[in-house]
């Protein structure tokens, strides 16, 4: 381990001894340990994840659609069509209209995803601002899908990362809450919404070009992400089900449901060892938070992933479900 790194943990290590007052038994240190390496190493590549999404975004921002006035859908639509009619920069438009849907994250999603995707904000914000692009082509349909590309993939990449550089899935999430409506629903009338407007106020060319560009940020984040309106069903098997079990509640705040079952390697005639297996059901922008908390306990679990694409009753509406 890098000595720098081992300073870290160890320092870590002694805080969290400190704070909950725990006995320094070298099992007890040696867990702190494990668990402590595997959430920094997550947090460092997780915050990759994000810092190369916003290079994306703002590569798509300044050297297709910015210049050549093109628009998309989300929040980052909005901005682009008040930037236009205002001459108001930007990247303060990112901040400002982004603000109330972060503020919805702390209650519709939890504290750590809103707090990063207020810092992804407003990193996308400083570099639209400060960082030169040179304008790449004037070619309308290849600004439709090259800058709906490099925009939807540091979209998919921040999502990746634990946060979002658009609040429009956040408003989804918190609407889908109230209503019977799915979150790609909810989606897909917000941006109709805002095709709308810029067909009124520019023109149906411009709105039709703005459609294309949404359509290749989309599919872009459905191949990084494979599907943010989607739920994920997870299947953990691990000898240590009820410490996982226990982190899924506490850590997650969510439910999950338990199945006896017996483990099938073994050869003929040897008694089948009984184990319990956990199912849980979050959202995908919840799944980086899960697997984080799954290898603290047990890096080895076997854990298997499913896309649902809606899920009604239990506890779905808190997206915490049994």
């Amino acid at each position: 381990m890098n000595p720098l790194f081992q300073y870290i943990i160890g320092e870590s290590v002694k805080h969290q001894l400190k704070d909950k007052h725990q006995a320094t038994s070298s099992k007890e240190i040696d867990n702190i340990l494990i668990k402590t390496k595997v959430e920094y190493t997550h947090l460092i590549r997780e915050s990759i994840f994000i810092l190369i999404g916003i290079v994306s975004a703002c590569f798509g921002l300044k050297g297709f659609l910015l210049p050549n006035a093109f628009i998309d859908g989300g929040v980052t639509g909005i901005s682009l069509i008040i930037s236009e009619l205002t001459n108001i920069p930007l990247s303060i438009l990112l901040v400002a209209i982004n603000i109330p849907f972060l503020l919805m994250a702390f209650s519709t999603i939890n504290k750590q995803f809103a707090i990063r995707s207020i810092i992804a904000i407003f990193l996308l914000a400083i570099s639209v601002h400060f960082i030169p692009v040179p304008t790449i082509t004037d070619d309308k349909l290849l600004i439709a899908i090259f800058g709906g590309f490099f925009l939807g993939a540091g979209i998919g990449l921040a999502i990746r990362g634990g946060s979002v550089i658009d609040g429009t899935e956040i408003l989804a999430i918190f609407i889908s809450k109230k209503s019977s409506l799915t979150i790609g629903d909810v989606i897909l009338v917000f941006n109709v919404f805002i095709f709308l407007i810029a067909a009124y106020i520019f023109n149906i060319e411009t709105a039709m070009y703005a459609m294309l560009t949404y359509l290749a940020a989309s599919k872009t984040i459905d191949f990084i992400v494979s599907g943010i309106e989607e739920y994920v069903g997870v299947t953990i098997i691990s000898d240590k089900s009820e410490e996982i079990r226990l982190a899924i509640i506490e850590e997650l705040g969510r439910g999950c449901t338990i199945y006896n079952g017996k483990r099938g390697f073994a050869p003929k005639g040897q008694k089948l060892e009984p184990t319990e297996i956990i199912y849980t059901l979050v959202t995908r922008l919840e799944l980086t938070q899960l697997q984080t908390e799954i290898d603290k306990i047990d890096s080895k679990a076997f854990t298997v992933m499913h896309s649902i694409k809606d899920a009604k009753g239990g506890m779905i509406k808190k997206r915490a479900l049994h």
